[in-house]
């Protein structure tokens, strides 16, 4: 788990200095190693650089303050895209996954499934890895965001279960995604 973690970090730390999304602190004020966030939670940041460091504190102390009025828009979108051939997650579903994850940290009762769709193209075998992929690559995000892993199932149905039946570029991209199936607890979006 904690190899995932060295991975995914650095990519989300990157992504969330290049939209502004996270804050810039001196150097000498990171700390790597074992550091605990806002909420009393510990962030492991061993073998980071100092800024994939420093936004990984950052990213599992916002995902510690629950849901806001703000989040119930995000939170209201439940399907991830990813692009032709891809897990890797979009920066405009960012938001939604911290929305997410901060709601998940809150309410720790809640359960989500996390289904792993592609496109037609490609063998049955191909697509049910890359859906799987997909669904990893949403459910590492939210553990890194400080998501107990016992709330969360990884499901691949690959290209069995198509949103929209259409053989064009749009019903594609429709249908590379990854679904948040709320089991148990969904959020109240009133």
């Amino acid at each position: 788990m904690n190899a995932l973690k060295l991975l995914v970090l650095p990519v989300l730390a990157s992504a969330l200095i290049m939209t502004g999304c996270a804050s810039r602190k001196p150097a000498a004020e990171i700390q790597t190693g074992q550091t605990p966030n806002s909420a009393g939670t510990t962030v492991s940041t061993e073998g980071l650089s100092e800024d994939a460091a420093l936004n990984a504190q950052n990213l599992a102390g916002a995902s510690s303050k629950g849901v806001t009025a703000a989040n119930k828009a995000f939170l209201a979108k439940r399907v991830v895209h990813f692009d032709y051939d891809s897990s890797d997650l979009s920066n405009e579903d960012y938001q939604t996954l911290q929305a997410h994850a901060q709601f998940l940290v809150a309410n720790a009762n809640s359960k989500v499934a996390l289904t792993g769709h592609t496109d037609e193209r490609g063998t049955r075998e191909y697509n049910m890895a890359l859906g799987e992929r997909r669904a990893k690559a949403v459910e590492s995000f939210l553990i890194t965001n400080g998501v107990n892993p016992t709330q969360l199932e990884a499901v691949s149905y690959g290209k069995e279960m198509p949103i929209n039946a259409g053989h064009d570029e749009n019903a594609w991209k429709e249908n590379r995604r990854v679904e948040l199936n709320y089991e148990a607890v969904p959020p109240l979006l009133k």
